[in-house]
Formats: structure tokens, sequence, C-alpha cells
């Protein structure tokens, strides 16, 4: 794959068939050319297990695309989009063509836009809305409401508002809120999960889902229990594992969290990860999913044994899961 990329500090280009695990793209052009806003994470080009759009967003959106018709699936919101290579994700395996798409800062936001234009293949037309602010808030009040609204929101949060603002820390971590959330939601940290769930009841078509991709070191019933909370029956739509990304910060950050109370929080070496979910894709592993969690469940590692086993040289991962939410009140 790398020889196909050219990157340089501001801009990347790469193949998007492989990228998203199609044989060809029809809605997007073939070669990406994505450009990166100081503030957004980029694609991870050198490893596509490790870049969270190839190897969560879009194998949620294949399998959604296999479990919905299209005419379920036309109209799709972004709450975090980044560079916007979400949504071009979903244009191609979705067939999205009304876009919303949204992120705190509008240097993001135009990034976004330019790439998600820009990158569409020649006679493909959509309905692009986007917007900075936080979570839903900028959009229209009087948009229509989407079949899909997706969120990959950070969990992590900070005492200092201003450290959102500078470089990519927004991609972990999030500023104090000022509502008031179930006390639950805040020690497992899905704050911003709950908060995008609960802003999203007045946007999601009455038949839609909320696709929400969380980094799970927290059991699944949390997770269910967030989204029953907020007014959604959920389940766990896909399931697979991560190694623990920027390990020597983010384990010992958990660590830090924990002993304050948060959490507990839950890793697991990256060999037995790979053990229980051998054989199984996402989609296959979310039908199972908590059976797979049972399964793991001898080998958990709280976070301050995480970080000590981290410090001996194991390799740590995680579960990440994508939580399909439809309000409770769907037909």
């Amino acid at each position: 794959m790398a020889a196909e990329n050219e990157v340089s500090p501001l801009r990347l280009q790469f193949a998007a068939a492989p990228y998203l695990a199609l044989p060809t793209t029809r809605r997007i052009r073939a070669e990406l050319a994505i450009e990166i806003a100081e503030r957004a994470y980029p694609p991870d080009l050198t490893d596509l297990k490790r870049d969270w759009v190839a190897s969560v967003a879009a194998p949620a959106f294949a399998a959604l695309a296999r479990d919905r018709p299209a005419e379920k699936r036309r109209s799709f919101c972004s709450i975090g989009t980044g560079t916007g290579v979400d949504a071009l994700a979903a244009i191609e395996i979705l067939g999205a063509q009304r876009i919303a798409v949204t992120d705190l800062f509008e240097d993001v936001v135009a990034a976004a836009v330019a790439n998600i234009r820009a990158n569409l293949a020649d006679g493909v037309r959509i309905d692009l809305t986007a917007a900075a602010g936080d979570l839903l808030s900028p959009l229209p009040d009087d948009a229509p409401p989407f079949d899909v609204i997706y969120e990959n929101l950070p969990n992590l949060p900070v005492a200092d508002a201003d450290v959102v603002a500078v470089g990519r820390s927004s991609g972990a971590h999030l500023a104090p809120r000022a509502e008031t959330v179930p006390e639950f939601v805040e020690k497992n940290h899905l704050t911003l999960h709950w908060l995008a769930l609960t802003s999203a009841r007045a946007r999601l078509a009455p038949d839609g889902v909320v696709l929400s991709t969380i980094g799970s070191r927290v059991p699944l019933a949390a997770l269910v229990k967030m989204s029953k909370s907020a007014g959604f029956a959920a389940r766990p739509f896909t399931f697979g594992w991560k190694l623990q990304a920027d390990a020597d910060t983010l384990i010992a950050t958990h660590a830090d969290h924990q002993q304050r109370g948060f959490g507990p929080f839950h890793f697991y070496a990256a060999d037995r990860l790979a053990a229980v979910f051998a054989g199984l894709d996402t989609q296959a592993a979310g039908a199972r999913a908590f059976e797979l969690e049972a399964a793991l469940g001898a080998h958990a590692l709280d976070a301050a044994t995480a970080w000590q086993a981290h410090r001996r040289g194991v390799a740590i991962g995680h579960t990440f899961v994508v939580l399909a939410s439809n309000l409770e009140s769907a037909p």
C-alpha cells in the first residue's frame, strides 16, 4: 500500500478502493487527495488496522448497506468529521446523497468540505451541509431528519477547555460540559456519546439509526444502558479490537483517571485479543459481542495493570464497538 501513497505534511494522496476494502469505487474518485487541517487527525496509511475510518467506520457502513435498503441510508450526518473521509466512505458505501458534517473548528470543517467536494467522482452530485460547533447544534433547525447519524467522539475529559483547541487534542479529549449527565455515563467516560445521542433524537428519521463508534474500554452493558438512558434501544452492531494507539500517554491517562474514581477501564494483551477474535469479521463479532466479551473477561487488565504490562513490553489493546441505536418509539 505504501507505494500507492504520496505523503506530505498537509496533503495525502491514496487509493480509495484498498483503503475502504472495496474492489473499486463508483461514487468517489479512485485516487483521493485529502487536505489535512492542523487540528484533524490524518488517515493512518502506514497500517490500515490502526486507521479508524478504514478499520471501524467503513466495515460498519458495509454491514449497514447489507442490512438496510438503499432508501433508508440516503441521508447521512457525521458528528466530528475531521478530514471528511468518513463522509466520503458513506457516499461510496451507503450511497448517501444528502450529507451533513460538523466539527468543533471552522478550519477543520472548511478542509472537510473541500475534501468531500474535490473527491466526488465525475457526475456525482450531493447535497452537502457543513457547520462548525458543538455536536449537532450548528445544523439548521429545519434540516430534514437523517437516516444515519454517525459519531466518532473523544472520551477523555480535561479540566482546561483551552487544551482542546491545541493541536489534535480534540481528537481524544473533551472540555468540561455544563450539562447534567447520568453519573454512570460520566464515570465511564461516555459523556459526549450520551450527549450526541440526546441531540440526535430530534434529528433522526423515525426508522433511522445512530452509529456510535467507541473504543470500548468499559463493559458493553454500560454502552447499552447509556443508549437506553438517552431514549434509544441499542445493540452492538460491529465489534473488534485495536492496539492501543499512543499507548505511553493514553494507558497512563486512563490509569490516572481510574485512580480518581472513573472506570474501571479494561485493556487486554494483544495476543489474547487476537486469539478470541480469530476468524471473525466485525459484523459476525458484533452478533456475538457479549459472548466474546465474556470470553475475554478472565484476561481483562484494569488500566493500572495494563500500564505496568505495557512498561514491561507487553503489546496492549482494547476492544471497539459500533453501537447501533434506534429510537425506542420506532416501528
